[in-house]
This record gives C-alpha cells, structure tokens and sequence, in this order.
C-alpha cells in the first residue's frame, strides 16, 4: 500500500522560510504527478505548486516567486521550499499523488504569525 508522510510545518515569524517533506512508500515519485495544496480555516483547498513525471511545474500565482516544487526520486521525497512567507500562507498543507485516483497525506500545519 502507498501512503504519504508530511513533515516540516510550524510556526514561522514573516519574511521566514519553511521547507515541506511528504514522503511516499514504495518507489512511486519517478512516475506519477503530485501537488502541494492548502486548506485555510473557512476556506476552499487550494493547489499550492505541482510537478509532473515529465518535471514540468506550477505555481498559484499568489506563491510564484517565493514557493519551489522539487522532487527527489531516489528518497520518494517530494519537498516545498518556502521563502518570505507571509500571514496569509497560513494554513494545513496538504500533498497529493495522482495514482490513478488521488491519494492525500495527512497534512501539515503552516502558521506565519509575529
């Protein structure tokens, strides 16, 4: 069975950075995309940053610029790095893989608050 592992989330003062892990079981990363979304209280979940098995990656524009997707296949590790986060990227961050069917970890809370 597949299943995902995220870590590296908590508390960040503004202008600071975070890095995300989501680690995947089994050898899965070299074929398959896979997403970072993020759900605020109160709001709708929301694509963060994806990343094809081709490399090809996206980015909301609301991150583009400060946010980077990357991958490493050989430790089935896919990670976010966070730069100049604000208040407003506060919320529980969430990875996907597509594996045919969309399959989620269990989520990782992000707080950026002074």
């Amino acid at each position: 069975q597949v299943h995902l592992v995220e870590s590296g989330g908590g508390l960040v003062q503004p202008g600071g950075s975070l890095r995300l892990s989501c680690a995947a079981s089994r050898s899965i990363f070299s074929i398959y995309d896979m997403a970072w979304y993020r759900q605020a209280p109160g709001k709708q979940r929301e694509l963060v940053a994806g990343i094809t098995s081709r490399g090809s990656t996206d980015y909301a524009d609301s991150v583009k610029g400060r946010f980077t997707i990357s991958r490493d296949n050989a430790k089935n590790t896919m990670y976010l790095q966070m730069e100049d986060l604000k208040p407003e990227d506060t919320a529980v961050y969430y990875c996907k893989i597509n594996l045919g069917y969309d399959l989620w970890g269990q989520g990782t809370q992000v707080t950026v608050s002074s």
